[in-house]
């Protein structure tokens, strides 16, 4: 019972029939990668003609693609990239059920096709993370090397937060899946632009300081919003941030 209910609260997938699959005006490749897991991860590419980088973005645990058409065109368009983004297993078409290992395991195959995709190294690709994304692209950071890491209101370790919500449960015991980014982000030396907002009462801003804390760079950037939600969009100003991080810093 403990187990199913944190699998429903940890991974809320959306319904896979929501959201839009089939964006006409999107200039798009669908395309499916095998995980050494054995699963089939769902996964859109969208190339730019001129690309001055390229782009994994590993979204929340409460979205999948068909709600980030319009997210991934801009980030094409606006930071003139390559951008891949993939579903989580048990996340819209994409095969088999969310846990920790298999997410890990799947998104590092989802990072390996991208590498020859592009015809770069896994180290060239800006690795994105939102919320429990962070997670992930800190993993993949951590073992394969990024251009650089963004972090977009994540958190330090699941367990954590986990407590900062649930303070009368053992939470520290019973948790399974437990993200520890605060750990493995210490095995990055690479550049990191990380966000978070004040008002954010999913991951409380004092989860996102502690990893932002715990990335062993000096080459590090963090933005605190006194206004920004967990799930607000950014302002123009971060993405001109971004993209004069990327510039000037890497």
């Amino acid at each position: 019972m403990l187990d199913w209910i944190e699998t429903k609260l940890m991974y809320p997938a959306p319904n896979p029939l929501d959201g839009d699959w089939n964006p006409m005006w999107l200039r798009f490749e669908d395309v499916s990668i095998p995980s050494r897991s054995g699963n089939t991860i769902h996964a859109w590419f969208l190339p730019h003609a001129d690309p001055c980088c390229s782009i994994l973005l590993c979204h929340g645990n409460g979205e999948h693609l068909g709600y980030l058409s319009e997210e991934l065109d801009f980030l094409r368009r606006r930071l003139r990239a390559n951008v891949l983004s993939f579903d989580y297993p048990g996340y819209g078409n994409s095969r088999g059920k969310p846990c920790e290992p298999g997410i890990l395991r799947d998104s590092e195959s989802v990072l390996h096709w991208l590498s020859e995709r592009i015809c770069s190294p896994s180290a060239s690709v800006v690795l994105w993370g939102r919320s429990l994304g962070g997670a992930v692209a800190v993993h993949l950071a951590a073992r394969f090397g990024a251009r650089c890491l963004v972090l977009d209101r994540t958190f330090d370790s699941v367990v954590e937060v986990a407590a900062a919500h649930f303070p009368w449960l053992p939470v520290r015991l019973l948790l399974r899946n437990r993200y520890a980014s605060a750990k493995t982000i210490a095995r990055y030396q690479g550049p990191v632009f990380q966000v978070h907002g004040q008002t954010d009462q999913i991951v409380p801003l004092e989860r996102g300081a502690a990893l932002f804390e715990a990335c062993p760079t000096r080459n590090k950037a963090w933005i605190c919003s006194s206004s920004l939600g967990h799930n607000d969009p950014w302002p123009e100003s971060y993405y001109q941030a971004v993209e004069d991080f990327l510039d000037k810093r890497t």
